[in-house]
This record gives structure tokens, C-alpha cells and sequence, in this order.
């Protein structure tokens, strides 16, 4: 099977290649997916480019070669020995992020998924929109609906609101009744007013730190304010979540400012909650009603083939995606 496999950290143009490589076998529990599309994440380039050191570990390429990837949106080809509810000719979507990606990852035309992490895919829903709204859509639900819940009435803040995980909590937190303000580039105004944002702030005119707006809650995407400054735009009970370690500071300025926000937290002088987007089918089920009912939408910048994974996970690694990256397969 054709694959896109990496021998060793770098830009994603050097490291990358189109090989091919053995077709993996599903064992107990597990399902081999003909892939139809995946998306690009943070963990991904991090993964190819290696960059900064302190991040590597097990994301060393084995002997061989590493596929990348954890996004699954394809056709049940085989189920393996005990799976029960999972079936050849399936359409599914999940993540391969729970399990070991020893020898499978998603930048390729098959994989090995566990069963537990797939769901059946909405029929009205296409697949490259289905491989968009796993990763990035489970973030912005964790953040919106279970780290700091938004009602009717909330107050939230985005900042970074046109990327993936962006585009995805704008809509869930109106979906949820929240007042909600986007923080984006010129170029993206109009996007996040179209998915719902009652108000779109450019960045490039106006500092959201700076103002007297207060809000109940900032999801915090890009990091591009030391998160003392992003804290004072909170109201009394407010809560921070900052959820980068990529911005446009680079990668070591997002690291600081993250170990920033963990100590401004501990230090009380904030509230201050992580997301952690662990992965569960209960999740995974409520963000298939969104999109089934038409709730929210996948957000897609580019869909690139197989072929042109390098391209894909470069332009992730530029920061200014609208929405998500995709890669389809034939």
C-alpha cells in the first residue's frame, strides 16, 4: 500500500516521502480501515519536525520509518477477532490516538484502528469533513462544554478563532447559547461572523488585552499575549484556557507561555484549566449529532492528496490555516 512514512526529524518536505510498505493486520479489537481522508494536527508537525528537542520522545521514528497521523475518516475493510459492532463495508470515524501507533498511522491508504475508537460516520456528512471534526472538533467540545461549560448568556472569548479547533468552538458555544467574541486576522473576519461570532476583533488593529470588554471565559489558541495580560480580560469568576504550544512566537515562545499560564494558575491569581481532549465515544457521538443536525460544520482550508502529505503538514506548520487541513486518499 502506498504510505507516507518519516526516517527522521526535519522540515516536513526532507522527511517526508511516498513509499510503499506493507499493507498491517488488524489483531483483537481492532478494525483495518481503508482510509478516505485525515487531517493535519499540531502533534503532527510537532512529530515530523522535532522541534524543540524536550518534545521528542517517543516520537522518534523507529527503524524503518514512522507514519504519521491519528485522524480516521474511511471503510471498514476487515474486523478483527472479537469485534462485534464493526463490520466490512462500514463507513466510520475516530482516532488512532489511544492506541500505540506502533505500525499504523493515517498518511496512508489502510490502517489499524482500534474498534473502540471509531463510530459510524453520518451518512450526510463527507468523509473529508468527518476526518476534520475528530481532533480538532473534540478539543473545542472539551473546551466549551466540559472545562469551563458555556451556557446562555456566557461570555466567551476565542483567540485564534479561524483555525481548526477555533472555527469548531465559535459554533458549539452559540449551539450552547454563548455570546461569543472571535480574535482573528483581517483575512478571517468574515469567516467566524458567518459561523456565528457575535463579535469578530482583527488583531492586527486591536489588542483584546488592552480593552474594557471582560469575558467569562477565553479559549486562548495562538498564545500570542503573555497570559498575565490575557488573564485582565476576564470578569470576577473568569477562567483562561489556553490550549497552544505553537504560535506565532514560535515554538518556544508558546512552551513559556504555557508554563506561564500553569504557574499564573497555581499561584491562584487566575483560574486557569487545561483541556484535556481525551478521546471517548460519548464524545465522539455528540460531536456526529452536531454535524448530523447541522449544528456545526467542518472548517476546510485545503484538502491535499496522498501524495502532497509533505505540503499538508508544512502548511500546518505555518500557523495560519483557516479551519482545518485534509488529506484524501484514493
Amino acid at each position: 500500500m502506498k504510505a507516507v512514512v518519516q526516517e527522521r526529524f526535519g522540515a516536513p518536505e526532507q522527511v517526508l516521502r511516498l513509499t510503499d510498505i506493507d499493507r498491517p493486520s488488524p489483531g483483537e479489537g481492532e478494525v483495518l480501515v481503508r482510509m478516505r481522508a485525515t487531517s493535519v494536527n499540531t502533534p503532527d508537525w510537532i512529530a515530523v519536525a522535532g522541534v524543540p528537542y524536550l518534545l521528542r520522545g517517543n516520537a522518534r521514528p523507529p527503524r524503518g520509518g514512522a507514519v504519521r497521523g491519528t485522524d480516521v475518516a474511511g471503510v471498514v475493510e476487515i474486523a478483527g477477532e472479537g469485534v462485534t459492532d464493526l463490520k466490512a463495508g462500514d463507513e466510520v470515524f475516530g482516532t488512532l490516538w489511544t492506541s500505540t501507533m506502533a505500525t499504523a498511522g493515517t498518511f496512508a491508504q489502510y490502517t489499524v484502528a482500534p474498534a473502540a475508537n471509531l463510530i459510524p460516520k453520518p451518512a450526510g456528512v463527507t468523509f473529508e469533513a468527518a476526518a476534520a471534526s475528530v481532533m480538532s472538533a473534540l478539543t473545542a467540545l472539551v473546551a466549551v462544554r466540559d472545562t469551563a461549560p458555556v451556557r446562555e448568556g456566557t461570555r466567551l472569548l476565542v483567540n485564534g478563532a479561524s483555525g481548526g479547533v477555533g472555527t469548531f468552538a465559535i459554533q458549539m458555544a452559540k449551539h450552547f447559547g454563548a455570546e461569543v467574541t472571535a480574535v482573528c486576522g483581517p483575512a478571517n473576519l468574515d469567516t467566524v461572523r458567518r459561523l456565528g461570532a457575535d463579535h469578530a476583533i482583527d488583531y492586527t488593529r486591536t489588542d483584546f488585552t488592552a480593552g474594557s470588554e471582560r469575558y467569562d471565559a477565553i479559549l486562548d489558541n495562538v498564545l500570542n499575549h503573555p497570559p498575565g495580560r490575557a488573564a485582565r480580560a476576564l470578569a470576577p469568576g473568569g477562567v483562561l484556557m489556553p490550549n497552544s504550544v505553537g504560535n506565532t512566537g514560535g515554538m518556544l515562545a508558546g512552551l513559556g507561555r504555557m508554563g506561564r499560564a500553569y504557574l499564573l494558575g497555581l499561584l491562584r491569581r487566575a483560574d486557569v484549566r487545561f483541556i484535556h481532549g481525551d478521546f471517548t465515544r460519548d464524545r465522539l457521538t455528540a460531536i456526529a449529532g452536531l454535524l448530523e443536525t447541522g449544528a456545526i460544520e467542518a472548517v476546510i482550508d485545503h484538502a491535499y492528496p496522498l501524495e502532497d502529505t509533505p505540503k499538508a503538514v508544512a502548511h500546518m506548520y505555518g500557523h495560519h490555516a483557516r479551519g482545518n487541513i485534509v488529506i484524501t486518499m484514493t
